[in-house]
């Protein structure tokens, strides 16, 4: 698929095989590796339409969806129907989990994954911006 192609890739590449975009704690290795015992192959992507916001009291973020924003993130590929439920537990009922489609970094096109969007849109715990590195 060439650079100027708009056209965007189902959301597994298998029977089998999903691609989630994670976005806070899943973007570290170790965390990845703890849960999945394996650190997928990723690619850097951007969620366009939703913000990361911070949430009073704990380490990680939640996305909601919010016009003219956008999420850095990366694409986990490779995801089997397995890993894919222990994702889901871990990332509890809180979250939802919803097909978005990701921009990845490079450019090349936008394929279809899962993610995990806040399930309280009206949440008074949400602030400001999340950053891996605080």
């Amino acid at each position: 698929m060439n650079s100027s192609s708009s056209a965007v890739v189902g959301v597994s590449g298998g029977s089998d095989a999903h691609r989630v975009f994670v976005y806070g704690s899943l973007l570290a290795d170790d965390v990845v590796r703890v849960l999945l015992n394996r650190v997928p192959q990723s690619s850097s992507g951007i969620l366009d339409g939703y913000h990361r916001f911070s949430i009073k009291g704990r380490v990680y973020p939640a996305i909601l969806p919010v016009q003219n924003k956008q999420v850095t993130g990366k694409v986990l590929f490779g995801i089997t129907d397995l890993e894919l439920d222990i994702l889901d537990t871990f990332e509890d009922v809180e979250y939802e989990r919803t097909t978005v489609d990701v921009s990845l970094m490079d450019g090349s096109h936008k394929l279809r994954a899962h993610t995990y969007v806040w399930g309280n849109q009206n949440d008074p715990n949400l602030f400001g911006e999340w950053d891996f590195e605080v």
